[in-house]
């Protein structure tokens, strides 16, 4: 008797996808405009670069912690308890009277972030195989990019044609409904799985411990190794423009917020319709040949961002874009939780947003000062080269030694 074949989703994951979708359309409606909001009440260029600094150490307080917490007690727990943080935050953004009250809200915001984030990509790979990690991962990328499709031209309409407040209750209302459906399925797991071992409780030791692990593999000089250094080069160089977009996009090429907002929608759209593939290509070629493929869209992407003059060329650089976000992320996501052991995946993601969020802290900034002191376009140059020389990197890196050649993270040659 030929025994039955496991679904490539299992009904669990449809209905956390449901909710991530839900949570994230509100995320998506104020992300690309929240350097707008920030102007709007008070601050300038510089305290712009300032703000988004300052807000970028809150997320490095908490997203170890709660990376470990997801691998204590559960990773639908730990999302419950970071969502309830982000409805603070979403209140928070509603009311705030000047641009240094968003700071306190993206306190709160970062525990969401930091609890949700290594949850999520470890959530998965709990529930698929190792041989079809990589398109899981590609499926629920698709799946989730429909936030981006969604949200940011409803956030534009709404700040456009009312304010950016009533888009933020808007958004506040989307998100808190998503954390009510969190937190029952949290409860529900815990009590309709009494065949599992129980949650351990949390202490400095298993921390201590379970960090220790982690690190060793970083410092060891393999995969992990290379991964950090890689992933540190892209954040910095990322950072150093993304906040800027939005700003170059209005101030000096004077598209209006809808505009904008669908930019993120065609990025959304391109994401959608290669992640499945991107999936494929991780399962089938290597993590590595995804990942260089990713990187060398983006940096193409950068290069029509700063040749371009018009909203299409724009639109057909943010297409690049959405392709290297959907080839890099399942790749990504599958050659971490590989080679990472399960118990220590939730602090691995963890870990490893927070110390490449202490490398590119200054990056913002460091944007800021590029634009005001050279041209608008330097800092999307710089980060241009940043994701091309992340490509030979890569390729040259990203394998085993060939008495342990696998297929899942390294490509034939």
């Amino acid at each position: 008797m030929t025994e039955k074949k496991q679904p490539l989703l299992p009904p669990i994951l449809f209905l956390f996808i449901g909710t991530m979708i839900l949570a994230n359309i509100a995320g998506q409606m104020d992300l690309p405009l929240r350097p707008l909001y920030v102007q709007e009440l008070g601050a300038n260029l510089s305290q712009i670069g300032l703000f988004f600094t300052l807000g970028a150490i809150a997320p490095l307080l908490f997203q170890i912690y709660g990376g470990w917490l997801s691998d204590s007690v559960g990773r639908l727990q730990a999302i419950a308890i970071g969502s309830l943080g982000g409805v603070v935050g979403y209140i928070i953004y509603i009311f705030a009277p000047s641009w240094e009250w968003l700071l306190i809200a993206s306190v709160f915001s970062a525990v969401a972030f930091a609890f949700v984030g290594p949850s999520f990509s470890a959530f998965i790979a709990e529930n698929s195989t190792e041989e079809n990690r990589g398109k899981v991962y590609g499926l629920m990328q698709m799946m989730y990019t429909i936030v981006g499709v969604i949200g940011p031209p409803v956030g534009g309409l709404i700040a456009q044609g009312l304010n950016f407040k009533t888009m933020f209750i808007v958004a506040g209302t989307l998100y808190a409904t998503a954390a009510g459906i969190r937190i029952l399925m949290a409860r529900h797991a815990g009590r309709s799985r009494p065949d599992q071992p129980r949650p351990e409780k949390p202490t400095f030791a298993n921390l201590k411990s379970s960090l220790t692990a982690i690190f060793g593999m970083i410092m060891a000089g393999g995969i992990m190794t290379w991964i950090f250094i890689t992933d540190g080069i892209s954040d910095i160089a990322r950072e150093m423009s993304v906040q800027l977009v939005p700003l170059y996009l209005e101030n000096i090429m004077s598209l209006s917020l809808v505009e904008i907002g669908t930019l993120t929608s065609i990025s959304s759209l391109a994401i959608m319709a290669l992640s499945g593939f991107g999936g494929w290509l991780s399962d089938e070629k290597g993590e590595r040949v995804g990942l260089m493929c990713g990187f060398a869209a983006l940096a193409v992407s950068l290069a029509i961002l700063i040749v371009g003059r018009a909203y299409i060329t724009f639109a057909v650089a943010w297409v690049f874009l959405g392709a290297g976000q959907a080839l890099i992320g399942p790749a990504h996501s599958s050659i971490i939780s590989k080679v990472v052991p399960e118990k220590l995946r939730g602090t691995a993601f963890g870990l490893f947003a927070t110390s490449l969020g202490i490398i590119s802290l200054p990056a913002p900034w460091i944007g800021t000062q590029l634009w005001e002191r050279f041209t608008p376009l330097a800092p999307f140059f710089v980060t241009m080269v940043a994701m091309a020389l992340t490509v030979p990197i890569i390729w040259f890196t990203f394998k085993t030694p060939a008495e342990g050649t696998n297929k899942a993270v390294t490509a034939a040659d």
